[in-house]
C-alpha cells in the first residue's frame, strides 16, 4: 500500500466504461484489470504528487466486476492490509439501460476520528455507516436499503474544510510553517490541500466505498473558504490579503485533480485542454516518465478564479430517458459587480439553459446551495441583497453587506436575478415548452446542515411537472442546537408570510414561483437516497447510529418520501 497514496476512486461509470483515479507515491504506469478487460495510463505530476486516471472500456452493461490495480508490475489493490480484511473485493458496477436509477447524495463532511471522542463532537459519519452496511459488516433497520446498492453517489460540496481544520490537519500545518502567521490554521497552498484530501478519503471504510461506488462531485464554499464569493466587497477584501491568491489557486488546482477530472465523461474530458496534454504525453526526450503539469494547472486555476467565464466546472449526465442530472457550479461562476449581480455569469446561464430540457421522466438539478430555502429564510436573504445593493440608500448598503457576510446570507435567494432566471427556465420545462414535461424536476442540494423537502408551484398558471427541492446536509457536521430552533421556525408558513413583508420593504418583486417546506427539517448526520422508477421518484434519508462499538454504527432510516410524481 505504500506506493498507493490514495484511491482507487471509482468515478465516471456508464453502461460499458469506467474511470478509476489514483494518487501514487512515485511515477509509474497504472494498470486496472477487470475480468478480461485491462487498461493502463501513465501518472502525471503536480506539486510533487503523482496521479493517474485510467479509462476502462468494453465492459458489459449491468455487470459487477471485481478489479485490481497495479503500479508497473506491482499489485497495490486490493490491499494486503489487515484494516481491509473485512471488506469484500472492490468492483465496477456498470449501468444497465432501463434499470431504475438509484443515487445517493449529500454534503458537508468533516474528517475526524470515528471513535467515541469524534462521535461525541461531530456525530456518526453517515457515509462511513453506509459503507459498513454496503460491505455487510453492519446492518440496517429497513429491508429496502438491502435491496441493492446505489448506482452512484453525488457529493454536493464541502467534502473538505479548508478553513475549519481538524487536529490532524493542524499538526501537519505546524510541521511546515508558523500557524501564528497568515493564513494561520487555515489551508495555505496545494500541498496542504493534498494532505486534507488524504485525511478525508483514507479511512478504510470510506476508502473501500469510494473504490466501489461511482461518484460525482461539486465544490461549495468550505472547499475554498466560508462565504466564498459572497459579494464584491468580500472579494476585494480577500484579494487585498497576502495569502488569498495561494489559497484559491491551490484550492481550485487541487479540486481539478482530486474531484473535477473524474466528473467528466470521456468525451468531455477529451476536450479539456490540460487533459489533452496529459493524455498525449508519451515520455519526454529527457527520459521523464510523466508530465509535470504544475505550472499549467496553477495557471488554469488562477484564470478560472479571475476570469470564471474561461472554465466550466458544471457538467451533465443522461440516464436513458428516465433521468438527466445537471450539476451546476453555484460558487465560482458568480457575477459580483455592484451594478450586475447574479449567481451565474452569462455563459454559465446559457449552458444551463441548454441543458434544462424535457423529454426525460425526471430532471435532477444538482446545486450545492438550496435553490428553494425555507420561505422565511429566502425572503430575509432577498431583503439583505436588496438593501446591500441600495434599496435603502447608503446606510442600508452598509447594513446589508454586514448582515449577508456575518450570517451567510449568500444562497440563490441572495442572488435574485439568478434565482428568477433559473425559475423561469424551470417553469418552461415544467410547462412542456422545452419538450415533453418531466414527471418531476428536483433540485438536489446540501450546505445548510439540515435536511428537508420543499415543493414549488407557478405563481400564475399551471404546469405538468412536480417541482421539488431535496436537501441532504450534513453527512458529518451537525448544526448547533441554537440554530435548529431558528431553522424550524423559518420552515413554518407564518415565517414565510412575515419574510415576504420584509422583502417587500426592500422592494423585491414577487418571485415567479411560490413554495413551502413539505417534509422536515431533520438535523441528523445523514445520507439521502433517491430512486427513479415506474411509480415515480422515491426518496429516503439514512443515518448511522451507535449500537455498542462506536466505530461500527448501524444504519437507521431517518425519513421517507414515497412516491413523488
Amino acid at each position: 500500500m505504500s506506493d498507493l497514496v490514495l484511491g482507487p476512486l471509482l468515478r465516471y461509470v456508464d453502461a460499458t466504461s469506467a474511470t478509476i483515479w489514483v494518487e501514487t507515491a512515485r511515477a509509474a504506469v497504472v494498470t486496472v484489470s477487470a475480468g478480461g478487460h485491462r487498461a493502463s495510463a501513465r501518472t502525471f505530476a503536480a506539486h510533487g504528487h503523482h496521479y493517474a486516471l485510467v479509462e476502462l472500456t468494453g465492459l458489459e452493461p449491468g455487470s459487477t466486476t471485481p478489479y485490481t490495480v497495479d503500479l508497473d508490475e506491482s499489485r497495490v489493490w486490493p490491499p494486503d492490509d489487515p484494516d481491509f480484511a473485512d471488506f469484500p473485493p472492490s468492483v465496477i458496477p456498470t449501468l444497465q439501460p432501463g434499470k431504475p436509477l438509484r443515487m445517493a447524495f449529500g454534503s458537508c463532511r468533516v474528517s475526524v476520528s470515528h471513535d467515541e471522542h469524534g462521535n461525541a463532537e461531530f456525530g456518526v459519519d453517515a457515509l462511513r455507516a453506509y459503507s459498513l452496511f454496503m460491505a455487510g459488516i453492519t446492518t440496517a433497520d429497513s429491508p429496502e436499503d438491502s435491496e441493492r446498492w446505489p448506482d452512484l453517489v453525488l457529493f454536493l460540496g464541502d467534502q473538505v474544510y479548508a478553513d475549519e481544520t481538524s487536529d490532524e490537519m493542524r499538526a501537519f500545518i505546524a510541521q511546515r510553517r508558523d500557524p501564528e502567521q497568515a493564513p494561520w490554521w487555515e489551508l495555505k497552498d496545494y500541498e496542504e490541500y493534498a494532505h486534507l484530501y488524504s485525511l478525508a478519503w483514507r479511512d478504510p471504510a470510506n476508502r473501500w466505498l469510494l473504490s466501489t461506488l461511482p461518484s460525482a462531485m461539486i465544490f461549495d464554499d468550505h472547499d475554498i473558504r466560508d462565504d466564498w464569493n459572497t459579494s464584491w466587497s468580500w472579494r476585494r477584501q480577500m484579494e487585498s490579503t497576502t495569502w488569498w491568491h495561494d489559497r484559491v489557486v491551490g484550492g481550485l488546482a487541487s479540486y481539478w485533480v482530486y474531484q473535477h477530472l473524474g466528473n467528466l465523461d470521456p468525451e468531455e474530458r477529451a476536450a479539456d485542454e490540460l487533459w489533452k496534454r496529459i493524455a498525449a504525453y508519451g515520455g519526454g526526450d529527457d527520459g521523464q516518465q510523466e508530465l509535470d503539469v504544475t505550472d499549467a494547472l496553477d495557471a488554469l486555476a488562477d484564470r478560472a478564479d479571475q476570469h470564471p467565464e474561461t472554465y466550466r466546472w458544471s457538467y451533465a449526465r443522461d440516464f436513458d430517458t428516465q433521468g438527466r442530472l445537471v450539476v451546476v457550479d453555484s460558487r465560482a461562476a458568480r457575477v459580483l459587480e455592484p451594478d450586475k449581480r447574479s449567481m451565474l455569469d452569462e455563459g454559465e446561464l446559457m449552458w444551463l439553459d441548454s441543458r434544462l430540457r424535457g423529454d426525460v421522466d425526471h430532471l435532477l438539478i444538482g446545486t450545492s446551495l438550496p435553490f428553494l430555502l425555507a420561505p422565511g429564510l429566502h425572503h430575509i436573504e432577498s431583503f439583505s441583497e436588496a438593501i446591500a445593493e441600495g434599496a435603502w440608500g447608503r446606510p442600508g448598503k452598509r447594513l446589508g453587506e454586514t448582515a449577508r457576510t456575518a450570517a451567510d446570507l449568500e444562497h440563490w435567494a441572495a442572488f435574485q436575478q439568478g434565482f428568477r432566471d433559473v425559475a423561469e427556465i424551470v417553469l418552461e420545462v415544467a410547462g412542456g415548452r422545452r419538450g415533453r414535461a418531466p414527471r418531476t424536476i428536483t433540485f438536489l442540494s446540501g450546505d445548510v446542515h439540515h435536511s428537508y423537502v420543499a415543493e414549488a408551484w407557478p405563481r400564475t398558471g399551471q404546469v405538468a411537472s412536480r417541482i421539488l427541492q431535496a436537501v441532504c446536509s450534513p453527512i458529518r457536521n451537525p448544526l448547533p442546537p441554537v440554530m435548529r430552533g431558528f431553522m424550524r421556525v423559518m420552515s413554518k408558513r407564518p415565517s414565510g408570510a412575515a419574510g415576504r413583508l420584509l422583502s417587500l420593504a426592500g422592494r423585491v418583486p414577487l418571485e415567479p414561483v411560490r413554495w413551502g417546506v413539505t417534509q422536515g427539517p431533520w438535523y441528523d448526520n445523514n445520507l439521502a437516497i433517491l430512486e427513479l422508477g415506474s411509480s415515480g421518484m422515491r426518496l429516503w434519508w439514512v443515518a448511522g447510529e451507535v449500537d455498542g462499538r462506536p466505530e461500527l454504527p448501524v444504519l437507521r432510516r431517518v425519513a421517507t418520501v414515497d412516491p413523488v410524481g
